[in-house]
């Protein structure tokens, strides 16, 4: 179903998220819902009730940039979620949507430049978290990054893998963070309308996290993975924007030079690239799989 009102819908998510005593207002009296009121909203941001009443309504589509700013000061809102806030009231600005949208392909430069590297485990994430192309040391890594998965579906719909995953809860509160962050303003996408329901309604976990609308784009940063043939592995992560594509992003894994992790990585591309051994290769189907222990991937 398409959002007729996204800016509202943050807006009223976000504040309820909010109590008196976050924002140094005195808790006066039961409340009946949760988070701040809506007059309360209204004076922290320096504005008329009615006129917040109307934002949260959808009945005024065109807030300042000066009103943005204070409704995200009053919301506590950081760097990227005021970003968002922007995106959602002004989706004009800045929106790279083709009509129709086609389906999502990683350029093929990139394929093949990545399919170069046999010691880098790299892959490519689309707008949606599908991981639309790996080299094959990528997916000795974890089968989560076979070609054709979702990473959000497969962590909340794969038992075992959800299971095993370690520091689930962070890993799933900030991969919900970061779709949101990767759709932005297009709520009314139809995969992700489709993406959403499914989760929506076959996970609980994620429907409560989805109505958060916290907003987090993932970045560069380390992880500890316990890989089952070689050991625990101590690995950065690069996420590098693709140009000339819509939102798509190229991740490469690595690990410090001289590191038992170095030595572990080598080995586990020594099994990859054996017969008999190797990973699927890039061009392999889609399939949904358990996954190792990862932690911060």
């Amino acid at each position: 179903m398409v959002n007729e009102n996204p800016l509202g819908e943050y807006l009223r998510a976000r504040r309820e998220q909010l109590g008196p005593e976050d924002v140094g207002l005195p808790a006066s009296g039961r409340r009946r819902v949760p988070g701040l009121r809506r007059e309360e909203m209204a004076l922290l941001a320096g504005i008329s009730a009615d006129y917040y009443l109307r934002l949260e309504q959808g009945r005024d589509r065109n807030p300042s940039v000066q009103v943005l700013d204070a409704l995200a000061r009053a919301l506590h809102l950081d760097e990227d979620a005021t970003a968002h806030l922007h995106r959602l009231a002004h989706p004009e600005r800045g929106r790279r949507r083709p009509t129709p949208r086609r389906p999502e392909r990683a350029p093929d430069g990139i394929r093949q430049f990545i399919d170069t590297w046999p010691h880098a485990p790299a892959y490519v994430l689309g707008r949606m978290m599908d991981v639309l192309a790996a080299n094959p040391l990528a997916q000795a890594l974890t089968p989560i990054l076979t070609p054709g998965t979702n990473m959000v579906r497969s962590l909340f719909l794969a038992p075992v893998s959800a299971a095993a995953h370690g520091g689930w809860d962070v890993n799933a509160e900030g991969l919900v963070a970061a779709l949101r962050a990767l759709v932005g303003p297009d709520v009314d996408d139809p995969a992700l309308n489709e993406l959403v329901g499914e989760l929506s309604v076959r996970s609980e976990d994620f429907r409560k996290l989805w109505s958060r609308h916290e907003v987090r784009p993932k970045r560069s940063g380390t992880f500890t993975f316990e890989h089952p043939q070689v050991g625990p592995l101590q690995l950065r992560h690069e996420k590098l924007l693709i140009t000339d594509a819509d939102r798509q992003t190229l991740v490469i894994y690595h690990a410090d030079p001289g590191t038992p992790t170095a030595e572990r990585l080598a080995l586990l591309a020594s099994l990859a690239s054996t017969p008999n051994t190797a990973a699927t290769p890039s061009s392999a189907s889609p399939a949904e799989r358990t996954a190792p222990d990862v932690r911060r991937a």
